[in-house]
Parts: C-alpha cells; structure tokens; sequence
C-alpha cells in the first residue's frame, strides 16, 4: 500500500479489525519509509447486474439513483433515514444473490414498491403513480384498493 504522506511504496500492518458495520476489513499502517500511520479499510468488491430498462437500453445499477428516488417518493413523510438505508441495502443484497449479469428494470421497480409498502402507504402510492403511470383517479383509487385489501 503506498503511503499518503511521503508516496513510498511500502507500508507494513500494524492492527487489522473489522468494521463496525462488519462489511470492512480496517487495517491501521505504518510507513517504512517516513514512519507516519494511516487506516485503510478493505471491503469486498462485488459487481452489480446491468438493468434492462423498458425501452431496451442497459445502465449500470445506480444505488444513489436508487434511494434519490426513494427519497423523492417518502418525502415530508415520517421514515427515518435508517429504515430508507435498510430498504435499500435490502434491495442492492438481492441484486447480488440473483447472480444474474442483467435484470429487468419492472423487477427492480417492483422490489421498490414493496419495500416502500413496507415503510410508508403515501409513499408507496407516490412512486406506484409514477411507476405506473397512472392515467386518471380511478388508477388511483383501484391502487388505493389494493393497499387497503392487503392490510386487512
């Protein structure tokens, strides 16, 4: 590992640890050369499905795109950032159990409405408006049934 302060090419362990979230490996170093300390945190580098969009073209999975629009449809809602941060986490782990190189976008679109129907029923509606397209109140109301026929 090359040293942040003095760029020598050779640094030596001192203390490995995990993370606190047990996802990182933080190793504290020391500089052969200057004798200056540092942490590095190693993590396992896992690659992430390509997404099918609806009009055939592919883009790499976005995790922030992902909660930016998760976010948009819980705003002014009382969801804690942590329960958003589980949500999404929970989503980015099934990309990468599928074990697939790509993934249809509905399928996605269709784990997102279910975890935000796990959160938050207006928020649910929000991104389901948007999601799919809802034309007219009656889309809406038919979704509104729906919500209310799972709860009970």
């Amino acid at each position: 590992m090359r040293c942040p302060f003095c760029g020598a090419a050779d640094s030596k362990v001192i203390d490995s640890r995990l993370s606190a979230e047990a996802d990182a490996i933080r190793r504290r170093r020391s500089c052969v050369e200057c004798k200056e300390r540092f942490t590095t945190y190693e993590t396992a580098e896992l690659s992430l499905p390509r997404i099918v969009k609806r009009d055939g073209s592919r883009a790499v999975f976005n995790e922030e795109k992902l909660r930016a629009g998760m976010m948009r449809a819980l705003e002014k809602r009382p969801v804690s950032m942590d329960a958003l941060d589980r949500a999404v986490k929970n989503i980015t782990h099934r990309l990468h159990t599928r074990g697939e190189r790509e993934i249809d976008s509905r399928l996605l679109g269709d784990w997102v409405m279910d975890a935000l129907r796990g959160l938050d029923h207006v928020a649910y509606v929000r991104f389901a408006s948007v999601y799919r397209s809802f034309e007219d109140i009656n889309a809406f109301r038919e979704e509104l049934d729906r919500l209310e026929e799972q709860a009970d």
